[in-house]
């Protein structure tokens, strides 16, 4: 098994967060792994990315062009890096955030609600858990529990009141998600 994901979307979305943690709960799982965050001006409001590889082998470098996955959460990001997708790989975009929705025949595409959904539970931050449930759910690169307790690790401790929302977040995920 070899993912190559690329998460894209505006900073503040919680893009660098959710590579982490699923790069977190994959070496929890014995799994090779490499996290590549962007840095920089990003993180105030432009576009944000990472790439994520999870691997049952070594990873032979964290670049890459092609992905196998791609979470992208904005328009700029669908423009981007719908092209560098893989044939037959997986596209996730959040409904709210895409002002056209993607096309390809080449791909399986999902869209979840998240923003929506996060609205609803009255918690804006949960936004990328949810996402991540729903990438979960289509592609069990870890398990739910272990994306739960690489929050206790990862989260500083006066964070950890947030971790059975977000929890909550990432179940909620696994259920809306669904396929175009």
């Amino acid at each position: 098994m070899k993912e190559e994901i690329i998460i894209s979307g505006f900073g503040g979305q919680g893009v660098l967060s959710m590579g982490k943690l699923l790069a977190y709960a994959a070496m929890m799982e014995g799994k090779e792994v490499s996290w590549l965050p962007a840095y920089g001006p990003e993180q105030r409001g432009g576009t944000a990315n990472c790439t994520v590889i999870v691997s049952d082998n070594k990873i032979p470098s964290p670049i890459i062009s092609h992905y196998t996955t791609a979470i992208l959460l904005n328009q700029p990001s669908i423009e981007k890096f719908m092209p560098a997708v893989k044939s037959g790989g997986t596209l996730i975009y959040d409904t709210s955030g895409i002002i056209a929705p993607p096309t390809n025949d080449n791909l399986e595409i999902y869209s979840i609600n998240a923003m929506d959904a996060a609205a609803e539970m009255k918690n804006i931050k949960t936004f990328n858990m949810i996402v991540l449930g729903g990438l979960i759910k289509i592609k069990p690169i870890v398990s739910i529990e272990n994306i739960a307790k690489a929050l206790h690790k990862t989260l500083p401790e006066r964070h950890h009141k947030l971790i059975p929302i977000n929890e909550e977040a990432l179940r909620r995920g696994f259920d809306i998600i669904k396929k175009d």
